[in-house]
């Protein structure tokens, strides 16, 4: 499905974003990965302006163009209480400054066909206490989706997946954490990566402006005290 694309991840080298390599690897794509951790491949702060500018420009110097575009890099999640004014702007320049600059740097070199897939969060519509960086680009980069849609209609795709609890050390979660969701499990980085290269595809070509939620139902499981043996013990 993905022979000879060139598509570019960010946040790469672990969990969900190098399930999404591998696949798409294993597809016949080229692939051009940023991260952080050292490994081979592009090593950088993506939080950096010239950092992306550089690694844009390495890409396209060694294939012309791109395909895809999934930005994965998760940004830091700390809360109101401890979170610092800098801590959250950094935040804010992974999640969603970010990007929206490699959506800017690539734009006139998307090939026919071109898709951005943003990796967001089921956390853009729902909370836990103290997660205040975390969540605020999780919504930047959600509502960044559809604009980017809009603004690249004809030209590029772009949609967002919204991952509930994806299970990235291989714990195999069960008992309550896996029962409590809908679906009866807690999720994978495969049922992430599924969506994200199918959005990519020409299968998907009528789907732009899009979040999918990928949750195993959690987010539409309503919960009171005291129903099916769910308490709250402030």
């Amino acid at each position: 499905m993905l022979q000879n694309k060139v598509a570019v991840i960010t946040g790469g080298a672990h969990g969900i974003g190098r399930r999404i390599a591998e696949r798409s690897r294993a597809e016949g794509a080229a692939v051009c990965v940023i991260d952080k951790a050292e490994g081979p491949h592009f090593v950088g702060d993506i939080a950096d302006k010239a950092t992306l500018e550089r690694f844009a420009a390495d890409v396209l110097a060694q294939h012309g163009r791109i395909d895809y575009l999934i930005n994965d890099a998760p940004p830091a999640m700390a809360g109101i209480d401890t979170c610092s004014y800098e801590a959250f702007q950094y935040a804010l320049a992974v999640g969603v400054t970010a990007p929206f600059y490699l959506a800017k740097l690539f734009a006139p070199h998307f090939a026919p066909g071109g898709a951005i897939v943003n990796i967001s969060s089921s956390r853009d519509r729902m909370s836990q206490p103290q997660t205040e960086s975390y969540t605020a680009a999780k919504g930047g980069i959600s509502a960044l989706t559809h604009a980017l849609a809009v603004s690249l209609a004809g030209r590029v795709r772009v949609n967002s997946v919204s991952p509930g609890w994806i299970d990235t050390t291989g714990t195999g979660y069960t008992g309550p954490d896996a029962v409590q969701q809908p679906c009866g499990r807690v999720g994978t980085p495969d049922d992430i990566a599924e969506m994200a290269l199918f959005l990519c595809s020409e299968k998907a070509g009528f789907i732009t402006g899009e979040d999918i939620c990928i949750d195993g139902g959690m987010t539409r499981l309503m919960i009171y005290h005291g129903d099916h043996g769910w308490r709250y013990d402030p």
